[in-house]
């Protein structure tokens, strides 16, 4: 038997009268680790200090910050006790310790334990572990022992609880405010607290709505990387004590549309889907082709939309090496439960973008199959597009390639190297240049982000016919270069809801923040309307009609998130913040 290893370090809180023990792991050869630990653990004990085999531990014990590695849990000593010692005498020899009568029987079964992280400074400042890789450097320090979370039993009593909020533990908390970019809407936000109804306050025709991005970190991958939340107390990992924390939030945003990612799939059928179903929403959900348990949902409120259509996205193609990878994204057709036009419609989108940094072809691929999903279901009769938002996890940070072709609609990719596409690393590693054209032909997707079928379609109903053979051959010919060119565009005027930077100070803002990083990756975009004074430059272009945007939940910096223990904490249970915008739909 071998004690737990949130067990190898902590403080006592309430400790009873017990017969002390020790065990020393899958380590049997006791005098060579003392020989090695003794160099830097030697102390001077007197009679006093001594325990002696099966006699009480006295209550004013502690547990020391550290232990030697062939321990499972440090020793217990005195609250006075020295840094500097030595081992007694009855450590040794090692057969007559073996055979000592050392029970744990009375510690473990009363003993509760306040466990905080050895590599945690005084409150309030970061923890070691917190080390941010250089960029462009390969973490080769030795993987660290990974511990299976859903097997571990959490160790915890109740007056340790009381302690804890009594001395204010659980105060720190994220402050985030609403920030306003119409005064009506801060007056409708005012009114929609107080109770009343959002149709007394605005104009029948006034469809206002909020939208959530979201990733909740999937307690599988949450499991297999482990090394990103060593600064977390252990409880906290578990999904039994996330969840209640990830509905509250929910229930506190109260959106009316959530984009969630990393929803894991048997979660999401035992307990996400019905409670949010109890919560008045409609849920739609794509989990991906690979092994890894988890996907994308957006569910929306059945007071607010009906749905039209459901399109999930798979990025995976068996017959493309370059699309080996098995993430996924979803497209939901909403009709708006409101008075005005019949025909009135927004299109959401909801992805997680492949993860690795050094793979932007991928990335790249990716968004094009989402984009092309996406012209595919939001055109409308006059041959416009309907407001669109897209959300999601895109693993790219503000003013990389990605995030620009995103916004500007257009991206030469001519001599980009694949590990800048992203921009996740400064010096990145792999300068291999992207090829041209990045994906396949097979794949059945232009240069223009659409389905080349559908493109050909929409041409022969423009009215292109037979005779004019020669015209298009010449617009064959056009095509096939524009096929072979290093230029990707996309025909979304799209802005971002945030702006990355605090104006005064220029810090970056940071959406998701654990041991290894602090970044933006999530984003909400969406189809700016002309008059909507918070779109960012590249949607002035836009269609009469759209989307304005009236507030948004404002983000925070990486300094602010370790003043509450990084992501996740004692509030937050995930290592992402959900991004909140609320948004008009104007008409054409």
């Amino acid at each position: 038997m071998t004690l737990p290893p949130q067990l190898s370090t902590g403080r006592c809180s309430c400790v009873p009268v017990m017969k002390p023990v020790l065990f020393f792991g899958r380590h049997s050869m006791l005098p060579r680790h003392v020989q090695r630990l003794g160099r830097d653990w030697i102390t001077h004990w007197n009679g006093s200090q001594i325990l002696a085999l099966n006699s009480p531990v006295p209550s004013c014990v502690r547990w020391a910050g550290h232990c030697p590695p062939w321990a499972s849990f440090p020793l217990p000593l005195p609250a006075d006790f020295s840094a500097n010692w030595r081992f007694h005498p009855f450590f040794g020899p090692w057969r007559q310790f073996q055979t000592s009568n050392w029970h744990l029987d009375n510690y473990t079964q009363s003993c509760c334990f306040h466990l905080p992280n050895p590599t945690m400074k005084s409150e309030g400042e970061e923890p070691l572990t917190k080390k941010r890789r250089l960029s462009g450097q390969d973490d080769t320090s030795a993987p660290e022992q990974e511990t299976n979370l859903s097997n571990q039993k959490e160790v915890s009593c109740l007056s340790v609880e009381q302690n804890e909020e009594k001395h204010g533990s659980r105060k720190g908390t994220i402050k985030r405010h609403w920030e306003y970019f119409c005064q009506q809407s801060k007056t409708m936000k005012i009114a929609k607290n107080k109770g009343s109804d959002q149709s007394s306050t605005g104009s029948e025709a006034a469809f206002d709505f909020t939208v959530m991005s979201y990733n909740i970190l999937s307690q599988n991958l949450l499991e297999d990387n482990s090394h990103l939340y060593k600064h977390c107390r252990q409880r906290l990992l578990f999904w039994t004590y996330r969840f209640p924390n990830i509905l509250q939030e929910i229930k506190e945003l109260d959106a009316d549309v959530l984009c969630l990612q990393e929803v894991q799939e048997d979660h999401y059928r035992a307990e996400i889907k019905s409670s949010l179903e109890s919560l008045g929403y409609h849920c739609e959900y794509k989990m991906r082709t690979g092994r890894k348990p988890d996907g994308c949902a957006i569910c929306f409120k059945t007071s607010k939309f009906s749905l039209i259509s459901s399109n999930p996205v798979e990025f995976f193609r068996r017959d493309i090496p370059l699309l080996d990878r098995d993430n996924v994204g979803l497209v939901l057709l909403l009709q708006p439960r409101f008075h005005c036009k019949a025909n009135a419609a927004i299109c959401i989108a909801n992805t997680h973008l492949l993860y690795n940094p050094r793979r932007g072809d991928i990335k790249l691929t990716q968004l094009a199959m989402l984009l092309a999903e996406i012209a595919s279901v939001a055109p409308q009769k006059d041959g416009s597009f309907c407001p669109i938002i897209i959300c999601g996890d895109f693993n790219s940070v503000p003013g990389s390639p990605l995030y620009r072709f995103i916004k500007e609609g257009k991206l030469n990719y001519e001599g980009l190297a694949i590990g800048k596409v992203s921009g996740q690393e400064q010096f990145p590693r792999g300068q291999r240049i992207l090829s041209i054209p990045i994906w396949p032909k097979k794949l059945g997707i232009s240069q223009n982000c659409v389905y080349e079928i559908k493109q050909q379609q929409k041409e022969e109903n423009a009215g292109e016919k037979l005779e004019a053979a020669k015209q298009d051959n010449t617009q064959e010919i056009v095509i096939a270069s524009e096929k072979l060119s290093s230029k990707l565009r996309h025909h979304f005027k799209l802005s971002s809801v945030y702006s990355h930077y605090f104006p005064d100070t220029g810090i970056p803002e940071v959406t998701t923040c654990h041991s290894r990083s602090a970044v933006t990756v999530d984003y909400i975009f969406y189809s700016a309307a002309n008059d909507d004074t918070a779109a960012q430059p590249g949607a002035e272009d836009s269609f009469c009609g759209g989307l304005k945007l009236l507030g948004r939940l404002a983000l925070v910096t990486e300094k602010d998130l370790w003043t509450v223990n990084g992501l996740p904490n004692e509030k937050n249970s995930s290592d992402h913040l959900p991004l909140l915008a609320e948004f008009r739909l104007i008409e054409r």
